[in-house]
């Protein structure tokens, strides 16, 4: 299999080359598993060696269209120095908020369906694709947050994975599933709002500083 481009961040990623991949989720979002570099040429209007180009092949423009919804999830710059619970409060409730946005669209629903759909079965990486460009690469991407706050005191934890994996399921708690299975969660700006800051409030109680000294 070719080697997909490195364009992980939207940073990297022309406003031609978003465009792509904006048209090969929303041909997921219609099609699902019926994806083919053709029909992406296709719809967004470009020629199939273009894309051979940039991605190299189908999975490395499943790839792409992984790491550009992941890109979305955003990570507040901190300041080492000078972290206090309100910048680290403040980070950590962009990126729950962030994810919570990107895991309720339809493009990130149609996306994982096709990749459980696919699990196992053979037909391409795709699950393996999504766990590497998506689940694990924002754990590499605020894992760093967590252990800066552990080092200014702010945060008493043991393994970064395991408070990582604590947070992540604070804010996905059961969202994730129920859109998978059709139900209609509430997505408003509001409601994501609150579940990001009642997630991270949950979070800082579980492994905040000064919380552990004060328990019994």
């Amino acid at each position: 299999m070719l080697q997909p481009a490195e364009i992980d961040t939207s940073e990297a990623l022309t406003e031609r080359q978003q465009a792509v991949l904006d048209a090969a989720l929303r041909l997921l979002v219609e099609e699902g598993d019926n994806l083919t570099m053709t029909a992406v040429a296709r719809r967004a209007s470009c020629s199939k060696e273009t894309l051979y180009k940039w991605f190299g092949d189908r999975d490395g423009l499943l790839t792409a269209t992984v790491q550009w919804q992941a890109s979305k999830v955003r990570v507040a710059a901190i300041d080492r120095e000078r972290l206090d619970i309100g910048s680290l409060t403040a980070s950590l409730d962009r990126f729950a908020s962030d994810w919570l946005k990107v895991i309720s669209s339809d493009t990130s629903i149609a996306l994982n369906r096709v990749a459980v759909s696919h699990a196992g079965s053979g037909k391409d990486d795709l699950g393996a694709i999504v766990l590497q460009n998506g689940r694990f690469a924002l754990a590499k991407r605020l894992k760093p947050v967590l252990e800066a706050g552990r080092q200014a005191g702010l945060l008493d934890f043991e393994d970064a994975e395991t408070a990582f994996r604590t947070f992540f399921g604070l804010v996905g708690r059961d969202v994730q599933i129920r859109l998978l299975l059709g139900d209609r969660v509430e997505s408003t700006e509001a409601a994501i709002g609150g579940d990001a800051r009642r997630a991270t409030q949950q979070f800082l109680a579980l492994f905040g500083a000064n919380n552990r000294l004060q328990s019994p």
